[in-house]
């Protein structure tokens, strides 16, 4: 009975079910497993991004010298896996997004995680990034750095700051303008915290120009970017909260130019002597204000500030640029005048021996008081050759001895060879 009713109940339960409400069942059934498959496929893929490291690239100076070589340095934290390591160069893509090239001898990797470029002369972007196994799984790319030149000879573009000068005012309207080739510009800064942003988020930008509206106490790096993947050189500027700052050019100045540095306050005249101090000593006491430096040298290079009625001026760093200069040797000059006299010399005797060699020397025999005794002599004949230069007289005189030996016995012999050179300096 108990196993009857079990059927039945089934059966009954059974009959109550439309075909309609199956295919409802296996419908929804089928849009739950698509569900989950949806979610966990996102939850992987978030893992994913959460475990795709992000490198750290630095560079072994941010400002080199002209043509220099520095190190651009990659590492992954927290993965011992050996890594291949990829080397690109950054470009403006749109608003703080960049786009990466490979570096041209970039394309395989690199086993170690430095690379040196070589012969940097313009500002310039650089990012990293490393593979491992294979099929190669790759990092995320790192943070784009920058290398800076305030060299302008070599960039793409100029960027120009009104007023020309490093230090400026709170309330004073800065504006940075690149020149360069027709394209799109932006003007970008670095603050000394790390902050990367375009003038649309600090400044106004109108054009190639860009205003600053929201200065940093601290210094900043400003350049121009261009689609085009030109840079401009690089400037340092503060905007001081200070009443006094520091009136030095923006741009490296170039060695024997005239530079003349000056203290400014903000909404007064000086009315006593200043002091100004290089790398934090004392060269200069002067009572308009004013620091003139003729014909700067590499040796004025360094950090400059002013003090007035003892308010200090921030320091500023003022860069000379040297200027390329022939090399002159006294050594290769002093070479070639002794080569050239070498073979005058030797031109000289060379005219001398092929004019003794065809004098013949005369012979002259002598008799003493007694008759068996012969002697003989040679007569000096002289064989002259002289050169004139100018100041110079030189002189060579040949005595030579043709006379035959003779070893008689109870006959003495004499003979007399004689030869002298001369020289005689006339002025």
């Amino acid at each position: 009975m108990h196993q009857s009713m079990k059927v039945e109940t089934f059966l009954t339960s059974t009959e109550t079910f439309s075909p309609f409400s199956v295919l409802n069942i296996r419908m929804g059934h089928a849009l739950l497993c698509a569900s989950g498959l949806v979610l966990l496929n996102t939850l992987l893929s978030c893992g994913q991004a959460q475990d795709k490291p992000k490198p750290d690239l630095r560079v072994s100076s941010s400002w080199p010298s002209p043509g220099a070589s520095m190190t651009l340095n990659c590492s992954v934290k927290n993965y011992s896996a050996e890594w291949r390591y990829y080397w690109y160069q950054a470009f403006y893509k749109n608003s703080n997004n960049y786009y990466f090239e490979l570096l041209p001898d970039g394309k395989n990797g690199t086993a170690q995680n430095s690379y040196i470029v070589h012969g940097q002369k313009q500002t310039a972007g650089y990012a990293c990034r490393a593979g491992r196994q294979q099929p190669e799984h790759f990092t995320s790319y790192s943070k784009p750095v920058f290398v800076w030149s305030a060299d302008s000879s070599s960039a793409s573009a100029t960027v120009k700051v009104t007023p020309d000068r490093v230090q400026h005012f709170s309330e004073e309207s800065v504006s940075l303008r690149c020149e360069g080739k027709p394209s799109e510009w932006r003007v970008m800064r670095l603050s000394e915290a790390g902050y990367l942003a375009n003038c649309s988020v600090w400044g106004t930008m109108n054009g190639s120009t860009c205003t600053i509206k929201n200065g940093t106490a601290k210094p900043a790096v400003y350049w121009c970017e261009s689609k085009l993947g030109g840079f401009s050189n690089a400037v340092n500027l503060t905007v001081q909260k200070r009443d006094i700052i520091l009136v030095s050019p923006v741009h490296p100045v170039t060695e024997g130019e005239t530079v003349t540095l000056h203290c400014k306050l903000r909404n007064t005249t000086l009315k006593s002597s200043v002091s100004f101090f290089r790398n934090g000593s004392l060269i200069s006491n002067d009572t308009i204000g004013k620091l003139n430096i003729p014909a700067v040298s590499k040796s004025d290079e360094g950090f400059y500030k002013c003090q007035y009625s003892g308010k200090q001026s921030s320091q500023r760093w003022m860069s000379v640029k040297a200027v390329s200069r022939p090399i002159k040797s006294s050594f290769t000059v002093q070479m070639i005048i002794g080569f050239v006299c070498g073979i005058l010399l030797i031109a000289i005797l060379l005219m001398v021996y092929l004019k003794a060699k065809g004098t013949q020397c005369k012979q002259t025999h002598v008799d003493s008081a007694d008759p068996g005794v012969s002697q003989n002599a040679c007569q000096l004949e002289a064989l002259y050759s002289e050169v004139r230069d100018d100041n110079l007289l030189y002189a060579l005189v040949m005595h030579k001895n043709k006379g035959e030996s003779q070893n008689n016995a109870g006959r003495p012999y004499q003979a007399a060879a004689e030869c002298a050179i001369y020289s005689e300096v006339r002025k």
